[in-house]
């Protein structure tokens, strides 16, 4: 098979290089793809939402299999374009269509899909600028701490959590009548707070049957300890300790089944991942949220671990015939540790080279924001590179990734060094 892969990120770069390895890859194209894609696919300058220049690449070079990576083609309808169109219509292409990724796309309509399906997530109520008041009004009538979600694709930061309800309100005034987040905050949901640990399943569905993937548990925010402001995630971790055979047991009954049932009984015929942002709350799953896309650093930690030839399982998915392919995963560990630009998740500079250590089938680099400039590798975003680590246990494995992060060099570079340091505390208690 020809294969297109669409992104730039860490995600991609992990995909692109599982699919690599696959026997039944012939060619493969990244767009736009980065400085780690270059090395093993074809880069093509495409921007992920233009359908049109996506279209031309597709016929030009043939291709048979499309893998969609970010979110944000799949809820402006890359999936719908390509079954709208005579020529295309008949490309495998793993990704939900418009009404699937409203899943991701809405998160009041997602909230409203859990609530009719019996889902268990946290009671929230939905508000708009005109209702600006009544939200007022509804932090000041319960306690904090006060989680405040923008409807919208906010590229990860559009959740706000607070103990005091004047920062809560605040926050809500700057989300609705300032338009914080621009369209994605035009509606905010304030939500019960959660408690329990944190972590995602990954779920990948032909429509009827599906495959769960490799848990993990990722790290949002800035700073060590999770202090400070959220990101698109610094480090994450798979398999995550308290995911046990029971709990994920709870996760499929509970959620994944009603998901895929719901989606169903809507007459959404949803073919791709479907991440689950869960709560362990004392035992018991709640879905905090549903990304319609893999996770980014998650997919740098669940690919390497899986075993089966992915091409293959993405052509099954694309095909409808998941029931027919066995997933192996090996049971190490993997553990990725992200480096970002100096004042990554505010302002930061692009175009720092950097230098890069050596890896091996069990030091993995996987570039995000990066690209060539004559040709050397520059930073080129936020969240630079993730480094993975994969070892038999999970201290071995946080070594591995930690030990490459300190080898990246370039101006300004910051990383996570706490990484798997709560579940190791976990284990040894």
């Amino acid at each position: 098979m020809n294969i297109l892969v669409i992104g730039s990120g860490g995600r991609e770069h992990t995909l692109t290089w599982k699919l690599a390895q696959s026997k039944q890859c012939s060619k493969l194209f990244v767009a736009p793809g980065n400085a780690g894609t270059d090395e093993i696919a074809l880069n093509v300058d495409i921007s992920v939402t233009d359908f049109e220049a996506i279209k031309k690449l597709v016929l030009d070079e043939k291709i048979d299999l499309v893998v969609v990576g970010p979110e944000a083609p799949l809820v402006v309808g890359i999936v719908d374009f390509f079954k709208a169109d005579a020529e295309l219509k008949n490309i495998n292409i793993v990704g939900p269509d418009a009404a699937g990724a409203k899943l991701e796309g809405s998160k009041d309509f997602s909230k409203d899909f859990m609530m009719k399906y019996g889902v268990p997530t946290a009671f929230s109520k939905t508000f708009t600028k005109d209702s600006l008041e009544e939200g007022k009004a509804y932090i000041d009538a319960n306690e904090g701490p006060y989680v405040l979600k923008a409807d919208g694709l906010a590229a990860g930061k559009g959740v706000i959590i607070t103990e005091n309800a004047d920062e809560a309100k605040q926050s809500l005034h700057e989300m609705l009548a300032e338009a914080k987040f621009g369209d994605a905050s035009s509606k905010v949901l304030i939500e019960q707070f959660l408690t329990g640990i944190e972590l995602s399943v990954f779920v990948l569905t032909d429509g009827k049957n599906y495959v769960i993937l490799p848990e993990a548990k990722d790290y949002k925010r800035i700073g060590e300890g999770d202090t400070g402001l959220n990101t698109g995630g610094m480090g994450a971790v798979s398999p995550v300790p308290f995911a046990t055979e029971d709990f994920l047991s709870k996760v499929e009954e509970k959620v994944v089944k009603p998901t895929l049932h719901g989606l169903q009984k809507e007459g959404i015929h949803y073919v791709g991942f479907i991440f689950i942002g869960l709560m362990n709350q004392g035992g018991e799953p709640q879905v905090i949220e549903y990304n319609v896309r893999m996770g980014d650093p998650e997919t740098q930690v669940v690919f390497p671990r899986i075993q089966t030839d992915v091409a293959k399982l993405f052509k099954a998915a694309a095909e409808g015939t998941l029931n027919k392919i066995k997933l192996k995963v090996t049971p190490k560990t993997a553990v990725t540790s992200v480096v970002v630009a100096g004042g990554y998740p505010a302002t930061y500079k692009k175009g720092d080279k950097m230098d890069l250590p050596e890896g091996d089938k069990d030091k993995l680099i996987f570039h995000a924001g990066t690209a060539l400039q004559d040709g050397k590798v520059v930073t080129n975003g936020g969240r630079v590179m993730a480094l993975t680590g994969m070892a038999k246990t999970l201290n071995a494995a946080v070594k591995k990734s930690q030990s490459m992060a300190r080898k990246v060099k370039y101006k300004g570079k910051y990383y996570r060094k706490d990484i798997g340091q709560d579940l190791l505390a976990l284990i040894q208690k």
